[in-house]
């Protein structure tokens, strides 16, 4: 039996061909507007699997980038208010040299202890140091002040300062500690070599303008010298691996960029090209559709 085709199927077919053609040339064009050639989950089933995959590491990889910045400042300041003490402790040793000369009248010695006293009291500012509103001397209590001379019992030298470290996550399952107690830089609490009661040994001991007691005193203010040269140490260390890991957070972001570009990004190029041909293609199937329409039963009565 032959197949009738009737006006009404032809129409038909032809609007469903012109809708083809206008939808892949609007598809097209939407990828030559945008530049990209995942404009929706359709576009790509598969390929916006890797797509959302690599804006997610793209997005933990720009946070782990800025923890090693944050990171890289915390050590970089800690670095240099250590700097600062160890000038303190070179002064004081110094001055401490100079009292232990028996020569030296008491007048000298009440000098002297002024300087001292001035040198405890800028030694208390820098263990209370802070950085964006942390104090970095107090591990993970940064929002304490770890030397609070208001409190009526403080006590410099007894002070005992949170011990945990605080860490920042610069990669997946990669944490670096960056932080040093107050302890770690100024001494142990009531420990021989505790800064705070070296000075106030000093102190005592210019008072009573007791020169082999001052003398004395040298070793452990070297001994707690050495022990923030080790600090710095330790914070350079850290620096280090920093640096490292920043630069190997950067090669990531370019490596995870270009496979995204890969996937996402559309050949403009070969964009234009289709561009072309779909228009081409949808003006001919118009010009055509213009010709088949344009019959009536009319037409084909005359």
């Amino acid at each position: 039996m032959a197949l009738r085709i009737t006006q009404g199927m032809m129409h038909s077919q032809l609007s469903r061909n012109i809708n083809t053609n206008l939808k892949s040339m609007a598809s097209i064009q939407q990828q030559a507007s945008s530049g990209l050639k995942l404009n929706k989950a359709s576009d790509d089933p598969v390929g916006i699997t890797y797509s959302l995959r690599y804006r997610s590491e793209l997005s933990s990889n720009e946070q782990f980038e800025k923890n090693t910045g944050q990171a890289a400042s915390w050590l970089d300041f800690t670095d240099t208010v250590i700097n600062q003490a160890g000038d303190i402790m070179q002064r004081l040793k110094e001055l401490t040299a100079q009292a232990s000369n028996g020569t030296n009248p008491q007048e000298a010695l009440d000098a002297v202890k002024s300087e001292v006293a001035e040198l405890k009291n800028q030694m208390i500012d820098i263990a209370n140091s802070k950085m964006n509103g942390k104090y970095i001397f107090n591990g993970e209590m940064f929002d304490r002040i770890p030397y609070d001379t208001t409190n009526p019992l403080f006590d410099a030298k007894a002070i005992v300062t949170d011990n945990t470290s605080v860490n920042y996550s610069v990669g997946t399952d990669v944490k670096i500690g960056i932080s040093l107690t107050g302890n770690d830089v100024f001494g142990a609490a009531n420990a021989a070599d505790n800064v705070f009661a070296v000075i106030d040994r000093i102190t005592t001991q210019l008072n009573n303008g007791n020169y082999n007691g001052i003398s004395s005193e040298i070793p452990n203010i070297e001994s707690s010298y050495d022990r923030m040269l080790n600090g710095r140490a330790q914070i350079g260390a850290k620096a280090n691996r920093v640096e490292l890991m920043q630069a190997r957070i950067a090669d990531f972001k370019l490596s995870l960029t270009d496979m995204q570009s890969k996937v996402e990004d559309a050949d403009l190029e070969q964009v234009l090209i289709d561009s072309t041909t779909s228009q081409t293609i949808y003006e001919a199937s118009l010009s055509v559709g213009a010709k088949v329409i344009s019959k009536s039963l009319v037409d084909f009565l005359r």
